[in-house]
Order: C-alpha cells, then sequence, then structure tokens
C-alpha cells in the first residue's frame, strides 16, 4: 500500500492555550470527514505532513498540531531561558481537549506513535467518552522504566555507544539519572555546553532506535534549532517521569472498554521492546496487537506504514 497524497491545509491557526504558550494547529482533509488528531512523538518532534498521509483525505478531517514548545508553536523550548515548568504531559492533555472544543468536533480518533503513543493513550484513558478509536504505534507504556532502559540498560546492546554517551555528562553525575543530567547541560548559560549535550543527546537517540536493516541517521537532527529544541524536551520530559507513574498506563487499558485499539509495533523495536504492548493488548478489551517482523522502532518500515493505513482504512467508515 501506498501512503495517501498529503494534501494543503484548509484551515490552520494558533491556540492560546494559557502559561504564555500558543499552539499551533492545522486541518488536512476533508472538511465534513471523520475527525482524527495526531499526537507526534519525541516530545519535541512537532507534527508534520506524514501524518495527514495515514488517513484517505477523502474521508477523514486530520488535526495537527505541535506540542507546547515545539514545531511552529511559541516559545520555543530551545531558547535555554524558556520555562519548561508548563509543559507537562498534563499541559498537552488539556491542550488537546482545548483544541478540539475549539474546533468544535465531538469525538475523534487518536493516533499516535512513541512518545505520541504514550500521550495518546493517556487522553483516551482520561477522555474515553470523547475517542471514537486509538491507533497507537511503537508503544512504551510505563516511561519511568523506559528511561532507565533507554539511557541504562540499552548500554548492553550498544556498549561503545553508550559509553560515550555516559560520558557526556559530568563524572558525578554518571551513576545517576543520565536524562535529568542531560536537561540541567541543555539549561546551562554556556552556549558550548547546550550545544554539546544536544549533540550527544542526539547521537544516541540515533543509535538506540538503529535496530532495524539498514538504519540511517535522522536527518533532522543535522538541524541545530531542532535538535535543540528536540533535546531539551525529551530530556525534560523522561527526567521527570511524564509525571506519570509507571503502573498508571497499564491500570488505566480497562476505562478503554468499548473504544476500539489497534497497536501496532516492531518486533526489532529495542528502544521500546515489545512486552509493553503485548501488555497493552492483554487488558484492552476490543484492542488488536499487530507485531511486523522486520521493523524498529517507528513508522519508517513499509510494513509498519501498511499496518498504520489498514487500520485508518478499517474505521473511516465507522
Amino acid at each position: 500500500m501506498d501512503l495517501y497524497a498529503a494534501v494543503a491545509p484548509h484551515d490552520h491557526g494558533m491556540l492560546d492555550v494559557g502559561d504564555g504558550h500558543r499552539v499551533y494547529w492545522e486541518v488536512r482533509g476533508n472538511p465534513n470527514g471523520k475527525p482524527a488528531v495526531a499526537a507526534h512523538g519525541g516530545p519535541g518532534s512537532g507534527c508534520g505532513p506524514f501524518w495527514q498521509r495515514l488517513f484517505d483525505p477523502e474521508a477523514y478531517r486530520v488535526v495537527l498540531f505541535d506540542q507546547r514548545g515545539c514545531g511552529r508553536s511559541t516559545p520555543d523550548a530551545g531558547d535555554w531561558t524558556v520555562d519548561l515548568s508548563t509543559n507537562t504531559t498534563h499541559h498537552l492533555l488539556a491542550d488537546m481537549e482545548r483544541l478540539r472544543e475549539h474546533l468544535g468536533i465531538d469525538r475523534w480518533l487518536v493516533i499516535g506513535g512513541s512518545w505520541g503513543s504514550v500521550l495518546g493513550l493517556a487522553y483516551a484513558q482520561r477522555h474515553p467518552d470523547r475517542v471514537t478509536e486509538a491507533i497507537l504505534f511503537s508503544i512504551p507504556t510505563r516511561p519511568r522504566r523506559a528511561n532507565e532502559w533507554i539511557t541504562r540498560s540499552m548500554g548492553r546492546v550498544f556498549p561503545a555507544e553508550w559509553a560515550r554517551f555516559r560520558d557526556g555528562v559530568p563524572e558525578e553525575d554518571r551513576d545517576g539519572d543520565l536524562a535529568g543530567a542531560y536537561a540541567r547541560l541543555l539549561a546551562d548559560p554556556d552556549p558550548e555546553v547546550r550545544e554539546r549535550a544536544a549533540v550527544t543527546w542526539c547521537e544516541w537517540e540515533d543509535t538506540h532506535v538503529a535496530t532495524g536493516r539498514d538504519p540511517k541517521p535522522d536527518p533532522r537532527y543535522q538541524d541545530p534549532a531542532f535538535r535543540m529544541t528536540f533535546a531539551r524536551l525529551v530530556t525534560h520530559y523522561w527526567s521527570n517521569g511524564c509525571w506519570l507513574d509507571d503502573d498508571e498506563l497499564p491500570d488505566g487499558a480497562a476505562k478503554l472498554a468499548g473504544v476500539p485499539g489497534v497497536l501496532v509495533h516492531g518486533r526489532l523495536d529495542i528502544s521500546s521492546p515489545l512486552d509493553d504492548a503485548w501488555e497493552l493488548a492483554q487488558r484492552w478489551p476490543g484492542s488488536e496487537l499487530v507485531v511486523v517482523g522486520e521493523a524498529a522502532h517507528g513508522a519508517g518500515h513499509p510494513d509498519m506504514q501498511n499496518a498504520l493505513l489498514a487500520a485508518t482504512d478499517r474505521f473511516r467508515g465507522r
């Protein structure tokens, strides 16, 4: 299956969500189609047109938005002077509800990948009456365990690369929370310290997702502005456990009884191992787990895209 063609936004704007934040949003596809909203990854990646291409633009009204502090939303978290205290999972969940109300949407399909699957799952559990279906991929359901896995345990898979990553923080921080140590470096007044930390963090990001066939570096990390925004937000979120208890999302799966879900996960996804998605599928009544044999993390593999397209095509008539 091929991705659907990208279509231009027919509506867009900046939504004032409070705390000095303005969130960029846009709507693509059929203005009278079935509503769907995309929760992008990162945190800090921003939402590009790829997400709309997972949906038939004649059948869906696709809402894309850049989460607080990234993409076209303001202020930019890449500015080290920007306070991140009002940029948390709970703020983003409230932003999604405010955006739904702003657009006059009663219920919508939620799609999310990687960090976006955490956000989408948390949103669906908090507002199950506002979600028609959920499609999630590359799913880490326990953020605190995921932080420990990515920043420490993955050293068993990539020992040399992890040693460089660990040694990117001061020696006294190397046995502690590495995400928190990087977050402090990324808030340092010295621009050289911040830049070195952003580069090292993003090099490690490229490494721990590199388990598929012929992995390629993410070209976005070559952009200093993107790199800084992404690194600052990721370290902020992961060092705080995404403000979620580790049992919260698995235990909350029962709240989604009656909400159809499709969970798509790569067998080779070492960055977010399959057991989280498998456990979620066991505990979510009416969900389906699709395991893609040759895929790693993210939706880059054609078979991952095919599984996601099959899910959106199935739900377009509901």
